[in-house]
């Protein structure tokens, strides 16, 4: 990002240009907010030859005419023309009006206002190398894009002014395709007509026909494209860095101590469910923490003592439904009609049976998505949909919801470790934190608890016995976990986001004993995810020859990014393969081929099996009289001998 904002005060630096930049980006991704915290400041605190810089800023949302654009700049500038302009021009040997001060005369002579001359500081106000423009929204002006462009090409050709425009291209092309739609297929379809394109056999559906035509008349993206090479100089992509932006989003949360300190504790919560959204709209995430708020408060006022994963669950649903609605992924209609927790869990069971219809899908995909590794019994929250969906905050399902979620949740019910990791410690009462800690070690010691729990459930520890909160050592309590955590790995599962997992720890700092811990919980995992793939890898191959439906369908989705031939026996791989048909065994040498090119990195720890395979094929084929299923085995074993060369160290010099 640093190298963006310099590039971009390089421009402004540089001493003569006669282009404009432009600044690229998607809808809601925070370029605004780029321009307000990080470029404008630093452009306004250059100073080039003695002159101090000022920027203004133009949004161009709504813009219905150009005249629009100069009453704004007239506004920012708030310069007022009037009869001694002629005399300051011949004084300074001027003898043309700069496009920049015309503007300003226009919008003086509109609102009938002058002044008198000696008061104004035409040498200021003409000056134009120490002023710096910036154009944003182009793409949601409602004039033609093609005439703003060419309107500000004026301030950049003949004034030389810095000028940076902001946008989202993706939309502008979108937009030059739909506009005025009806009247281009009207005059499309017309001129098909009269060229007797629409009676003559054509290979191509009438509708081709059409858009092809609207494309070849109506071809306004050829005309941007050109003005925009002789306009723009540099187009810089907008990637921002969302850990940054989000940070500025909590900040205006910073005189909430409760609210802020949640936030920044489930901060990873936050960017994760982001991401999962599939978008990077960050005025959508906005508007859903502001939401938050609001849920936030009226939970702790009215059920102070909520669990704290009922609250995270809220966080997350709040985003996950504002993206869903917002973004125009889905119809409001989607939510609309499930009353409760208690239908969308049978929603979600039904769908796992049978798929009925397109809400069934729809639910299992989104709860697939935003609760993935994220275990809570209550998911759907009807008084947070209803206010994301309608803005009207219902009190009466608000209250009906929070009476089910407490009587769900009680957690005096939980297990003690899942009270410890589901809320806040200090909630816990001073008569109950000793049989709680007793409850947890007693868990931890028979490993009825999952591996990564353990790893959460030890940084709480670790910060009790800092505290002085128990009674235990440290090296009582790690011999405690250490042992727990060899018996839990027998029945525990791989865990494949562990960052995100250990994102939820809220208490302590990392130190010299969480981090042994973290270690042996890693050498742990690997194990299951060994046996997860082992696993895995006997369920797939075990369908050669006889089920190749299913292997094909559970290889493509499950197998074409991991290794999965290094779990298998290599031989069983053989003796399938060879039994099956000759069909297949082309269809599998291919999928191999193709799957190498698109993952080589992830699936290179098997290439030690793929070699055998080869091995045991070439042993196999050799001296044997040609078959098809000899020629086949003898191409499949050549293409892997491809696969494996592509691992290869290239020679030194070489110009792959």
């Amino acid at each position: 990002m640093e190298d963006l904002v310099e590039s971009i005060l390089d421009y402004v630096r540089n001493d003569y240009t006669d282009y404009a930049i432009m600044i690229n980006g998607e809808w809601g991704s925070g370029k605004t907010y780029f321009w307000n915290h990080k470029i404008k400041n630093k452009i306004e605190s250059l100073q080039l030859n003695g002159k101090q810089y000022t920027t203004i800023y133009m949004s161009l949302y709504g813009i219905s005419n150009l005249e629009e654009i100069s009453k704004k700049i007239f506004i920012e500038t708030t310069q007022l023309m009037d009869r001694n302009l002629q005399k300051y021009m011949q004084t300074n040997g001027q003898t043309t009006i700069p496009e920049y001060a015309k503007t300003g005369l226009d919008m003086a002579n509109f609102f009938g206002v002058t002044q008198n001359g000696d008061h104004i500081d035409y040498e200021e106000f003409f000056s134009t190398d120490d002023k710096v423009l910036c154009f944003d929204d182009l793409e949601r002006a409602n004039v033609d894009v093609i005439d703003i462009l060419g309107y500000i090409n004026n301030f950049v050709e003949h004034d030389h002014i810095k000028t940076i425009i902001i946008c989202n291209e993706k939309e502008l092309s979108t937009k030059f395709k739909s506009n005025n739609l009806e009247m281009k297929t009207f005059i499309a379809t017309y001129l098909l007509d009269k060229e007797g394109s629409l009676v003559k056999a054509n290979d191509k559906p009438m509708v081709e026909q059409i858009q092809d035509k609207i494309e070849y008349v109506f071809d306004k993206a050829n005309d941007y494209e050109r003005i925009k090479e002789k306009l723009i100089g540099e187009t810089f992509e907008y990637a921002p860095e969302f850990s940054y932006i989000i940070n500025g989003l909590l900040m205006r949360y910073e005189n909430n101590e409760e609210l802020i300190r949640f936030l920044r504790q489930n901060t990873g919560l936050i960017v994760s469910t982001f991401n999962k959204s599939g978008t990077r709209n960050l005025r959508i995430l906005k508007h859903a923490l502001n939401d938050f708020r609001k849920i936030f408060e009226m939970v702790n006022k009215y059920y102070p003592n909520t669990n704290n994963r009922v609250l995270q669950t809220m966080l997350i649903f709040t985003i996950a439904v504002s993206f869903e609605i917002k973004a125009g992924k889905v119809t409001k209609d989607k939510f609309i009609n499930i009353k409760d927790n208690e239908e969308y869990k049978s929603i979600l069971v039904s769908s796992r049976v049978l798929l009925t219809d397109n809400r069934q899908f729809y639910i299992k995909e989104f709860d697939n998505s935003y609760y993935y590794n994220f275990k809570s019994e209550y998911r759907f929250i009807k008084f947070i949909e209803i206010y994301v969906r309608t803005r009207i905050f219902n009190m009466k399902v608000f209250r009906e919801n929070m009476e089910v979620i407490i009587n769900t949740v009680d957690t005096d019910k939980l297990p003690g470790y899942k009270r410890l990791l589901t809320e806040e410690y200090w909630k816990i009462n001073d008569d109950q934190f000793d049989s709680i800690i007793e409850e947890i070690l007693e868990d931890v010691k028979n490993g009825r608890i999952s591996l990564i729990d353990i790893v959460k459930l030890f940084a709480y520890f670790s910060y009790f016995i800092k505290k002085g909160l128990t009674k235990y050592d440290m090296r009582t309590i790690k011999s405690i976990f250490f042992n727990g955590m060899n018996i839990a790995s027998l029945t525990s599962e791989y865990c494949d986001n562990v960052e995100e997992e250990l994102g939820e720890i809220t208490v302590g700092e990392a130190n010299a004993d969480i981090e042994e811990i973290l270690k042996h919980f890693n050498n742990l995992n690997v194990q299951l995810k060994d046996k997860m793939y082992i696993e895995k890898a006997e369920e797939i191959f075990k369908c050669i020859p006889m089920r190749m439906d299913v292997f094909y369908e559970r290889f493509d989705k499950e197998c074409m990014n991991v290794p999965i031939f290094k779990y298998y026996d290599v031989f069983q791989t053989f003796q399938r393969l060879s039994c099956a048909s000759n069909e297949d065994v082309v269809t599998i040498r291919e999928k191999l081929v193709n799957r190498v090119k698109l993952y080589k990195a992830e699936i290179e720890p098997e290439m030690k099996n793929i070699k055998q395979l080869k091995q045991l094929i070439d042993d196999y084929t050799k001296n044997k009289d040609a078959t098809i299923k000899i020629v086949m085995l003898r191409e499949f074993a050549r293409d892997l001998e491809y696969i494996l060369e592509q691992y290869k160290t290239p020679v030194l010099g070489s110009h792959n």
